[in-house]
């Protein structure tokens, strides 16, 4: 089933059980990939599907954190629990040796040496990791390998 369909069955099913918190978070997902698709004229893949889902959990963590330096934690604690929403219709996450495991990897394949090798690191491993990894967290894992090989 793809994420477009699950997230048709999960909103119907937010209806019936009347949850107006998920149902709300639900439809915010649903709009942005019916904008996008309407903005390009074409219908989302799943991996332009999980771009856009990886894109609101960015956004939410960024106005969490905005919130919660406002003094505002009843706020902070809505857009966590929208991102707990969003992060449910990801892949599942890939654990930290195999994150390590695909790092070492492109590192070979790209023969990176230095800092300033880095994006082609990670050009060769957004397709892999897009909504299996936090890709600020992969990021900061190549920068102390590359740092610690040059």
């Amino acid at each position: 089933m793809s994420i477009k369909e699950r997230l048709q069955d999960e909103i119907k099913t937010a209806m019936r059980a009347k949850d107006s918190a998920r149902l709300g978070a639900l439809r915010l997902i649903h709009a942005a990939i019916r904008q996008s698709e309407i903005d390009t004229r074409i219908e989302l893949n799943e991996e332009q599907v999980i771009a856009i889902l990886n894109k609101m959990i960015k956004q939410r963590k960024d106005s969490a954190t905005q919130y919660i330096a406002g003094n505002r934690p009843e706020l902070a604690a809505k857009e966590n629990t929208e991102i707990e929403i969003i992060q449910s219709f990801l892949p599942e996450q890939l654990s930290e040796t195999a994150i390590d495991a695909l790092i070492n990897e492109a590192m070979t394949a790209t023969q990176a040496a230095g800092i300033q090798e880095m994006g082609k690191v990670m050009a060769f491993l957004k397709t892999k990791l897009q909504g299996r990894a936090d890709m600020s967290v992969v990021s900061q894992k190549i920068k102390n390998k590359l740092a610690g090989n040059s």
